[in-house]
């Protein structure tokens, strides 16, 4: 940490990747094909939801808000990641630092909302069928998208502004591929302790809360399964549930272990390789596990193909 009489930092440099050496080449190429499957995969469910009329439930109303989440979120880190692992020196200005550091804040947040609707979407269709319609209306489906983006925006905002008032002096050095809460916080010549506070406060509210929530949701589901009298059925609900439950325990398992741990306890590379996982490789899944195991996207597909591709 630089001492408060040091020079201004004017730009900060971002080492996540420095000690990757000839690693580097093949991880500039294999995030770039991650990126491009996520935004080809992510771009085609949104179009499915919005022009197939079979894909009007709330599901797909909140996987289509998911999907552009995906999107932005990535897009807020991969660019800049490719860039630094061809640059010998990757720096960043304050101001770029202070956006990408905004934006992750903002749409990571809004994702941890929208899964957490979604489960309480599947807890709502498979636990109390009769009030379905009541409790996912339209209005309630809008209001609960529109609070996720509320929240990733005061938190991003809270945060970014908080943390880039504090003067920074000397340290300039980011030991991550990306600007964080914590990796930036702590180069801050001023003391740390709210912001780190807030910190564990946003973990708990949007990553530990949610989590919980989710897993009883699910819990709540395997018990109405396991009264479904046909084994078809269950078949049915599995199907249905198991791709959004792959996605949470992926993004939310990653993301816990990231946050919740002591930040000296793991080594730089473990830290790299959480943050790639749920920053690059979990929003690729996004598009399989709602494709490959629905019926209803896969005739979409289907459906899609026929009419722009097969069609006299």
């Amino acid at each position: 940490m630089g001492g408060g009489n040091g020079t201004a930092v004017t730009e900060f440099v971002l080492l996540g990747f420095s000690d990757f050496g000839s690693l580097r080449g093949p991880l500039f190429w294999g995030v770039l094909c991650i990126y491009l499957v996520t935004l080809l995969g992510n771009s085609l469910i949104i179009l499915l939801t919005l022009t197939d009329p079979a894909l009007r439930s709330p599901m797909y109303f909140f996987l289509r808000h998911f999907s552009m989440v995906e999107i932005l979120y990535t897009t807020t880190i991969v660019p800049r990641m490719l860039a630094d692992l061809l640059s010998s020196c990757p720096t960043i200005p304050p101001a770029s630092c202070f956006t990408q550091l905004y934006f992750f804040a903002l749409f990571g947040i809004a994702e941890c909302c929208l899964l957490t609707a979604m489960a309480y979407d599947r807890y709502a269709a498979i636990c109390r069928p009769l009030h379905y319609a009541t409790l996912m209306n339209q209005g309630a489906c809008a209001s609960m998208v529109g609070t996720s983006y509320l929240m990733g925006i005061i938190t991003g905002t809270t945060h970014s502004v908080f943390i880039f008032t504090l003067p920074f002096h000397g340290a300039n050095t980011i030991h991550y591929f990306l600007c964080d809460i914590l990796p930036v916080l702590r180069l801050a010549s001023a003391s740390t302790f709210w912001g780190e506070v807030g910190n564990l406060a946003i973990t708990i509210a949007f990553i530990l809360t949610p989590f919980l929530l989710i897993i009883a949701s699910y819990a709540c589901i395997l018990a109405t399964i396991l009264g479904v009298a046909t084994s078809q059925g269950r078949r049915k609900v599995f199907s249905t549930c198991s791709s959004h439950l792959f996605v949470v325990i992926l993004f939310f398992g990653t993301g816990t272990v990231a946050y919740m741990r002591p930040w000296a306890g793991f080594s730089q590379d473990v830290d790299q390789i959480l943050a790639l996982f749920y920053t690059v490789v979990t929003p690729m899944f996004n598009p399989f596990v709602y494709t490959l195991r629905n019926k209803e996207v896969t005739g979409a597909i289907r459906r899609l193909v026929k009419r722009y591709l097969w069609s006299p």
